[in-house]
């Protein structure tokens, strides 16, 4: 496409994308423990420097929700001055993982365990924040955040008419605004953001009764306290609690990310992520946030849906975003001085109830039965009561304790032409371990040709398998490719079938 076509809807796009963006900046920010300053350079980093080596035009970079409970117990115990080395390190073995070739593999990981992470963060995040929209400053867990529920309720009532009454107040309008546009806004404005209504609405009842409450604060500069990580802040990765952060912070930001991209080549009809570069590009992205002093920075689904809703065509609307947001700071600190805090926390607390998506649950339970369903809530539950990493790491142990019959089964998958279409045959065992190639199969099919799915004798199909698929007969078929699914045309095996005549049903 030519540059005078495209460069206005991108730059269109970017506007919007930008307008989304700056209120999740700051709030992050503010529920990762750190100054908002931090979220504004990893906003910048990852529209300027990010969307220009991306392997996915048209997602969005910046810092994400997904990963500021991880940043705020990181900031509690080691302090921010140690998240750049560590960001440095995570954005090196990304960097790593992608020209190694490992991005595909993070596919393979199971929708139940992404989902049940993705859940708890947001169950931690809206008992932190709670804390924040009546005053109060969250602590460092869930249950340290239950247990000082009280007295940040007692405080509250016995405040009366002071800043705490006025913080929740405030909080209260932000939330109601910012729920209440995304019912009722005109279609002449669908692509005014409702956390920017929110934001907006909090700001202004905070200026005009100029309350007590708190507000952001930005320095002088943005990088006036610029300083790179010396030696000796590297060599505190060698201790086992900061290794094993920067391996959390590059595992989570990689798998969120590709996930994340993922979702958005199923929103557009344009070039296919490469997801090796766009790993690659994630790694660079979190080296630079390191090296200036910004938070972990992801590929987000909010502002990356923003983006494509908006009629962005190239990568130019993410760049010229993360320029918005450096002009903002550059030009104009002092709007973003007015803001008080919990408008922010009202914000997160509507991110946090997206990220639980109980729908998903409701999905699994209906396509692939209890297993998945508790899977998900084992993630879940010790994602909350526990840390992320025992959470992930138990959902991906039971993931492989329900595939472990069916190792020894190999996926055969077998190319032929028949009557002018390519015959795609499914044998033996299709399990996780499997997704690479199941993708590699199904992305290198000729474009536009007309493609038969047909169960040869599959033995058993995971759920994780089942959705690859499932994801992929979707995007295709919106794309206008011709696809029929077949299932066995002697008795299917009851875990297969279910899912063949699913597919199928999809396609009608």
């Amino acid at each position: 496409m030519r540059l005078r076509e495209t460069l206005p809807r991108d730059l269109a796009a970017s506007l919007v994308v930008f307008l989304v963006a700056i209120p999740l900046c700051l709030g992050i920010a503010i529920a990762s423990g750190a100054p908002v300053a931090m979220g504004l350079i990893s906003g910048i980093v990852g529209g300027a420097v990010v969307g220009l080596i991306a392997g996915s035009p048209l997602q969005v970079t910046g810092p994400a929700a997904g990963l500021a409970v991880i940043v705020f117990a990181f900031i509690q115990e080691h302090g921010v001055a140690m998240l750049g080395p560590v960001l440095v390190a995570a954005g090196v073995l990304q960097i790593l993982a992608g020209l190694l070739g490992i991005g595909s593999w993070f596919r393979a990981i199971s929708p139940a365990v992404v989902h049940g992470m993705l859940a708890g963060i947001g169950l931690l995040i809206i008992l932190g924040q709670v804390h924040v929209l009546m005053g109060a400053r969250p602590a460092a867990g869930a249950i340290e955040n239950v247990a000082a529920m009280g007295e940040t309720l007692d405080h509250l009532v016995g405040a009366g008419n002071s800043a705490e009454g006025a913080a929740l107040l405030v909080g209260l309008i932000s939330l109601l605004a910012m729920l209440g546009w995304e019912k009722v806004r005109p279609a002449a404005l669908t692509l005014m953001p409702g956390a920017l209504i929110g934001v907006a609405a909090g700001t202004m009842l905070t200026a005009a009764l100029d309350l007590p409450i708190p507000r952001v604060d930005l320095p002088e500069s943005l990088f006036a306290d610029l300083s790179l990580p010396g030696a000796a802040d590297f060599a505190g990765l060698l201790q086992p609690s900061i290794l094993i952060a920067t391996l959390v912070i590059a595992v989570i930001a990689s798998a969120e990310t590709l996930l994340s991209a993922a979702a958005v080549d199923r929103m557009h009809d344009g070039p296919r992520t490469r997801f090796n570069r766009e790993l690659f590009a994630q790694g660079v992205g979190n080296g630079v946030c390191g090296l200036l002093g910004g938070l972990p920075i992801t590929g987000v689904i909010v502002r990356s849906s923003a983006n494509v809703q908006a009629g962005a065509r190239t990568r130019a609307s993410a760049v010229l975003h993360g320029i918005w947001i450096l002009a903002l700071v550059a030009l104009a600190p002092a709007l973003l001085e007015l803001v008080p805090l919990t408008a922010l926390a009202a914000v997160l607390l509507v991110t946090g109830w997206r990220l639980i998506a109980l729908r998903h649950v409701r999905e699994l339970l209906s396509h692939h039965g209890f297993v998945p369903v508790a899977i998900w809530g084992a993630t879940v539950t010790l994602v909350v009561v526990e840390d992320l990493l025992i959470g992930v790491g138990v959902g991906l142990a039971l993931s492989l304790v329900e595939i472990l019959p069916h190792l020894r089964r190999r996926l055969a998958i077998r190319h032929a032409e028949r009557d002018g279409a390519i015959r795609l045959g499914l044998r033996g065992a299709a399990t996780c371990r499997d997704v690479p190639a199941l993708l590699g199969a199904l992305e290198s099919l000729p474009k536009g040709r007309r493609v038969r799915l047909v169960d040869q004798g599959l033995r058993y199909i995971d759920h994780t398998s089942a959705e690859t698929i499932s994801e992929w007969l979707r995007r295709e078929a919106k794309a206008g490719r011709p696809i029929e699914v077949e299932p066995r045309r002697t008795r299917s095996h009851p875990r297969v079938g279910p899912v063949f005549a699913r597919l199928s049903s999809e396609l009608a």
